[in-house]
């Protein structure tokens, strides 16, 4: 039977369902009951203290000057502010009088200290008296900061003894969109703190902490994925996911319906441990637990979890589980772990893997075109995306393997440049070839399970890394 004539077969029975018809015409992420975060992440709402900077009364000759109009930047920034609260889901404890003088702001950030938020935003709407000293005294703290300083609020003179100071986001612009990302970084930094990890691994069940994260960690043993695997059927949501899966597909190589019914059923499995288990993000020892068996390895399951915005890392891998996590709550888009192969004639890196995600631009956006294939080791069925030649990406990965104290986050930028066809080649049947700007020897590129993601987000990564206290590798 032809590959077209087992796809076309396989939809028509389907979709003689009527729920099924339903089903159909909806982009594979988005079909059957949509998967949610159900740990006590996606419940934690991080607290920011936050507080506007000024003297009274006209700011005259001294900057920002007369010509600044002081309480049009108040409004406009206590309304953006708030929205952005909002829109992260965020605990704002804005203070409603404004810090006019010295002796006010050493009270609020002494408050601060004893109180322990999750962040503190300070935004300047002066650069005069207080208003430095009072970023300094945020500073101070401990507590993650993030200071806004609008064009007319700072020299360089204000801020060269701040700049290399850890624990701390200086957005010195007009551009809200700055701090947004800072207040963003900030929700990260406690959302991976509180978050919970779902590891199935091992014979034990056990509730640990990851440091110096905090991610709370709770082992499953591996054997209940199987025994769970067995005991489920395959209804008829499983059947309509299958089809929706292949309605998406431009086409299947090797792989058959039935591999993709396999592999969906793994997907229903996985999303009930996450919500019995309180997860927000999951993680399997796959090549371990079920590389010997006949049950179906979670690349569908993954590369599904990764386009709804759950955090899914292959190899019971903790530094990609963390990365994952990461790159999501930046930047609300799912990246993608691989093995890291170097392309020596090319000068370039390989990402190599069989579970990749599709909504590649973000969880809202299109599906990137993808065909179905086979997994490496010629079984299952993997849904193999097209990365758009071109594209700028960035390399992203938290070490944290092998119990070192405080991991580095390996960071590069860099440009697709080929979709590697396997076969011809060999290993994981998603390759993507990347040029990387600067680097030239792959042979010793650090890391491993690194995460590919769409955007030019280096800078960005290195300020988390510079507020949240992670040493930055920059590659």
């Amino acid at each position: 039977m032809s590959t077209f004539t087992s796809r076309r077969g396989f939809l028509a029975t389907v979709s003689g369902a009527a729920t099924g018809a339903s089903l159909l015409g909806q982009s594979v992420a988005g079909a059957g009951r949509r998967i949610a975060p159900a740990g006590p992440g996606a419940a934690y709402k991080p607290v920011i203290r936050a507080a506007f900077v000024r003297r009274k009364g006209e700011y005259g000759m001294l900057w920002p000057g007369a010509i600044y109009d002081g309480a049009a930047a108040l409004a406009k920034y206590r309304a953006r502010t708030e929205a952005a609260a909002r829109e992260l889901g965020l605990q704002l404890e804005l203070r409603p009088e404004l810090l006019y003088t010295a002796e006010e702001s050493v009270a609020w950030t002494a408050e601060a200290r004893a109180a322990k938020p999750d962040g503190l935003f300070v935004i300047l709407l002066d650069r005069q008296e207080h208003a430095w000293p009072t970023a300094v005294q945020a500073a101070g703290t401990g507590i993650p900061t993030v200071i806004f300083a609008p064009v007319g609020a700072a020299f360089t003179t204000n801020t060269v003894e701040l700049a290399g100071r850890q624990g701390l986001f200086i957005a010195s612009t007009d551009d809200f969109r700055q701090p947004l990302y800072g207040l963003k970084m900030l929700r990260a930094a406690a959302k991976l703190r509180e978050m919970r990890f779902v590891v199935l691994r091992g014979k034990e069940r056990k509730d640990v902490t990851l440091e110096p994260f905090g991610t709370k960690l709770r082992y499953v043993p591996a054997r209940e994925f199987l025994d769970a695997y067995e005991r489920t059927p395959v209804t008829a949501e499983v059947r309509q996911l299958a089809a929706a899966r292949i309605k998406g597909a431009t086409r299947m190589v090797g792989a058959t319906a039935e591999d993709v019914i396999h592999g969906v059923k793994s997907y229903v499995v996985a999303r009930g441990f996450l919500e019995r288990e309180q997860g927000d993000g999951i993680t399997m020892d796959c090549l371990g637990a079920l590389g010997g068996t006949k049950v179906s390895l979670p690349c569908i399951a993954w590369s599904t979890m990764l386009d709804h915005g759950i955090p899914a890392a292959c190899e019971a891998d903790l530094g990609a589980a963390l990365t994952h996590a990461l790159v999501q709550y930046l930047f609300d888009r799912p990246g993608f772990q691989q093995d890291p192969v170097p392309e020596t004639s090319r000068g370039c890196l390989i990402g190599a893997h069989c579970t990749c995600p599709t909504r590649l631009a973000g969880f809202n956006a299109p599906a990137e075109p993808y065909f179905i294939s086979h997994h490496h080791g010629k079984r299952d069925a993997v849904p193999v995306p097209h990365w758009p030649v071109g594209r700028r990406i960035t390399v992203a990965d938290i070490t944290a393997r092998g119990g070192v104290r405080n991991p580095p986050m390996v960071i590069s930028s860099g440009t697709v440049v080929e979709n590697v066809a396997v076969p011809p080649s060999g290993g994981c049947v998603v390759s993507v070839m990347v040029k990387l700007d600067g680097v030239t020897d792959l042979l010793a590129y650090p890391g491993f399970h690194q995460i590919f993601f769409y955007g030019d987000h280096k800078r960005d990564l290195i300020a988390y890394c510079k507020l949240a206290g992670i040493p930055a590798q920059v590659v």
